[in-house]
């Protein structure tokens, strides 16, 4: 996976120098790691973009005077009404030690129960995962082509060897539900049957 690279300038810890940063129009982040301390910087909001909003799992250069570090987003501060990054938290890779994040999934093809009038329903968007940093996927892709209506794709269903998922084994992924139409035949003639018995 290539690395996007940012460019970073130290800054001082502290909701003075934050504040300061947001009204030069740049954003406030920390970086950290098992055998890093904590380095505070800014970056500009713009560099983030292809970070932050985006369906698709990325390793950050983050440089920073002369060093530089691959990092991962770990966690995103969100302003609550524009949606602005307000705090970006960056984890560190190390070589051999695995890292913990969310995985973008990406449901691939058309299922049989669509093709005969199901209706998708898609659970979860994305997988918490444990693997090392050569491996991180930008996506997980996981094909649904073979899911009938009233059907479910689960966590047991997705084989990726080099990530070990974090969910339960029967979370659902996606399922294809009956058509409106059909489920109202199938209420209905519940009814009826439910009204034979009483009859007799």
């Amino acid at each position: 996976m290539n690395a996007i690279t940012i460019t970073a300038e130290a800054r001082t810890p502290g909701k003075a120098a934050a504040r300061a940063a947001r009204r030069q129009g740049n954003v406030p982040c920390v970086l950290y790691g098992h055998h890093v301390g904590a380095q505070s910087f800014t970056t500009s909001e713009k560099s983030l973009k292809p970070l932050i909003f985006t369906n698709r799992t990325h390793i950050v250069s983050v440089n920073l005077g002369k060093d530089s570090w691959d990092c991962i987003v770990k966690d995103v501060a969100y302003h609550p009404v524009t949606d602005r990054p307000m705090h970006v938290d960056f984890q560190v890779l190390q070589a051999g030690e695995k890292v913990t994040l969310p995985v973008p999934l990406n449901f691939v093809g058309v299922s049989v129960g669509q093709a005969e009038g199901g209706l998708p329903s898609y659970v979860l968007n994305e997988l918490a995962v444990s693997c090392f940093p050569r491996d991180i996927p930008i996506q997980i892709d996981v094909d649904i082509s073979q899911v009938e209506i009233g059907q479910s794709l689960h966590v047991r269903d997705v084989k990726e060897d080099t990530l070990d998922f974090l969910a339960p084994d029967d979370q659902i992924l996606m399922t294809v539900e009956a058509p409106r139409a059909a489920e109202a035949e199938i209420e209905e003639g519940e009814e009826e049957i439910e009204e034979e018995e009483i009859d007799e």
